[in-house]
């Protein structure tokens, strides 16, 4: 992932290019996660996640097609889909994230196997795409009777894109060329094939634009960045070929756009895309577009976990504004990811805290929700409520060990790997602490290598102490994110907002001593001279705090969601008599919280009383827990909500 590419901070050459993000953000292999919550599912990650993703994909024959289509075995290509090759991709791709922290020789060798049958598989030209190699009978209307002949539903070149991303991640974890050479011939040929002068056609699912970003980083040539400019050109201008429409976001030039619309992983992907492209050839008719959809989503579109995607009934789509619906929101893992992807880049590109606002809103509940505790079962779906009935994916009430359109296991594999290279970035003379959670990272700052230190319970605990040692004394500025929860709003838009002020302030000391709290663009600004062993500490408070939605939300209107932290909670039946979607929760009903270390892997947990109501509108009085919302479904299926009754006119008419 280029937010987390060694290359951006390593390569000697990177003073040679024209432009890039100019915060730029500090490597995985730099920091190092020690505590109960993100060391934890790293960990998981790296011993469960990444070997069952690797055992899926030989399990279904995706490993295999490599193998068929190299002449290394006999068979036909085994897939529902043409696009399975990139789900072999991506877990490389997490794989080669989880080695840059925790060196495996063993693991590296299997992983070397594999990518030994990926390039034997490669035709001479370059082109890799085992679907059509091995032509499966009677799925032309997916792919074309030749190369690039359908590249609506194809996938070619989206394949071709995160092929790219994992030869680039396998190179800079391991210094080994053989994955990353594969994709270099292939991107030449794509690039030999597609142009002003050549094909006129894009990716209709994008990704490859910022695959080529990557590449271009890693290779420093220019063909690779103005092969992805044009596809982002291309889009929306068809030359003698039909529009592939709002669905793949060419309704309009991509400088044209101000709306979300359309599939909705395709749609992040592409506006990630057009934030490389214009961060480094500094075209800012797309800054300037992404920025103006970025406002339509934040502020109409996203839910209060930080999922996107509210309908199927255009598949995956984003929906109307303020469209967000709970029992069939869709919320696709893959579009959490890609939310995370674009909001960062928007970070490096403007220096905001509302990005990281709603990335780190998204990473602790729409999600890591895509996983189980046990790091085995995962969801495509991540919906805010569930009746305990109906099936939301495949015909699946809860999480599962694989798909037949398999994209979110190996996409969460890769972005749970890469959360290190999420927490700090730096800018000439400036640190940037964008995420907090206990860890040991290595900076350099012009040359000065500066090493923090964080100590904190956090999420559960807004306490956070972070040491400073740099190498020798020396001046340069630290800007610790204070987080929007903490400053009085969910989110950085009206979207959401809080029942009641917060009595708490934040507060802020360095060395013992209180100091000011100069916020600026969300980040709290500390400039000094640092000496070795200096402490930072942050005070962020967590009460718990009722939520309500844009009266615009008619799905959640009268009624009220909690919060505590960064953390979104929902009731589960387990804890609430089996149902919970007949329960109110007054305002001024008492609640408390407490730290439980034997439930769910350690969690905070919200109680008090709620009333239960039946369909006559009498009611009762019940005990009411509520539990982070990423943690629902790891005890069994059951009713689950968000959002609950404020007042008893929500009543639903009795059910036969």
């Amino acid at each position: 992932m280029l937010e987390n590419s060694p290359s951006l901070q390593s390569n000697p050459q990177r003073a040679e290019k024209r432009k890039d993000y100019t915060i730029e953000p500090v490597p995985i292999g730099d920091v190092h996660f020690d505590d109960a919550f993100w060391a934890a599912r790293i960990e998981t990650n790296r011993t469960v996640s990444i070997p069952e993703a690797f055992k899926r994909c030989e399990e279904t024959g995706r490993i295999d097609n490599f193998a068929k289509a190299a002449g290394l075995m006999k068979g036909q290509y085994r897939g529902s889909y043409p696009f399975d090759d990139s789900d072999l991709y991506k877990v490389i791709e997490g794989a080669s994230y989880s080695l840059m922290l925790h060196p495996d020789d063993e693991f590296e060798a299997y992983v070397d196997g594999v990518i030994a049958k990926i390039a034997a598989a490669q035709e001479k030209d370059g082109y890799l795409y085992t679907w059509r190699a091995l032509r499966p009978k009677g799925y032309e209307d997916w792919s074309g009777t030749t190369r690039w002949s359908l590249l609506g539903t194809s996938h070619e070149l989206y394949v071709a894109g995160h092929l790219i991303e994992a030869g680039v991640a396998y190179y800079e974890a391991t210094g080994k060329r053989a994955l990353l050479d594969v994709a270099i011939r292939f991107a030449d040929l794509i690039d030999n094939d597609f142009g002003p002068d050549k094909i006129h056609d894009t990716p209709g699912h994008p990704n490859l634009e910022m695959a080529l970003a990557k590449l271009f980083r890693v290779t420093l040539d220019e063909r690779y960045l103005k092969l992805a400019g044009f596809f982002l050109d291309e889009r929306g201008r068809p030359h003698d070929r039909a529009s592939y429409g709002e669905y793949a976001q060419e309704h309009k030039p991509v400088v044209e756009q101000d709306e979300a619309v359309g599939h909705v992983v395709r749609a992040v992907y592409l506006y990630s895309g057009m934030a490389d492209v214009g961060a480094l050839t500094g075209n800012v008719g797309y800054l300037e577009a992404i920025d103006r959809i970025w406002e339509n989503v934040v502020s109409k579109k996203l839910y209060l976990t930080g999922g996107i995607g509210a309908t199927d009934s255009i598949a995956e789509a984003f929906g109307a504004d303020y469209e967000l619906p709970n029992l069939t929101a869709y919320c696709e893992s893959c579009a959490a990811i890609g939310n995370v992807f674009w909001n960062y880049r928007l970070f490096l590109l403007h220096g905001d805290a509302k990005y990281v606002d709603v990335l780190e809103r998204t990473l602790y509940n729409g999600l890591i929700s895509g996983v189980s505790l046990k790091g085995d079962t995962f969801f495509y779906v991540n919906p805010l409520e569930s009746d305990g009935k109906s099936p939301f994916y495949e015909g699946t009430l809860t999480r599962q060990p694989w798909f037949e359109c398999a994209c979110c296991p190996g996409n969460i594999t890769r972005l749970i790997a890469s959360i290190p290279g999420y927490v700090y970035a730096h800018r000439d003379n400036a640190l940037y602490v964008n995420l907090f959670g206990g860890n040991e990272a290595k900076i350099d700052i012009r040359g000065q290598t500066v090493m923090i230190r964080q100590e904190t319970l956090y999420p559960w605990d807004g306490a956070v102490r972070m040491t400073i040692k740099p190498d020798k004394s020396g001046e340069f500025d630290v800007y610790l994110r204070i987080p929007c929860w903490a400053r009085g709003h969910p989110v950085p838009s009206d979207l959401y907002e809080y029942l009641e002020e917060s009595v708490d302030e934040v507060a802020l000391r360095v060395n013992g001593q209180s100091i000011p709290l100069n916020v600026e663009d969300g980040f709290a600004y500390i400039g000094r001279t640092w000496r070795q062993g200096d402490v930072i500490e942050l005070d962020l408070p967590m009460p718990i705090r009722r939520v309500v939605a844009n009266e615009k939300v008619a799905e959640d209107r009268g009624k009220v969601a909690l919060e505590r932290g960064p953390v979104v909670y929902c009731a589960e039946w387990v804890d609430n008599e089996a149902s919970v979607l007949n329960l109110l929760l007054p305002d001024n009903a008492p609640l408390k919280s407490k730290y439980r270390k034997d439930m769910l892997n350690g969690i905070v947990v919200i109680s008090g009383k709620a009333l239960a109501l039946d369909s006559d509108g009498k009611s009762a009085e019940r005990d009411f827990v509520a539990i982070p919302y990423y943690a629902w479904s790891n005890r069994g299926e059951g009713e689950m909500a968000v959002w609950l009754r404020r007042s008893r006119q929500l009543i639903p008419d009795k059910q036969d």
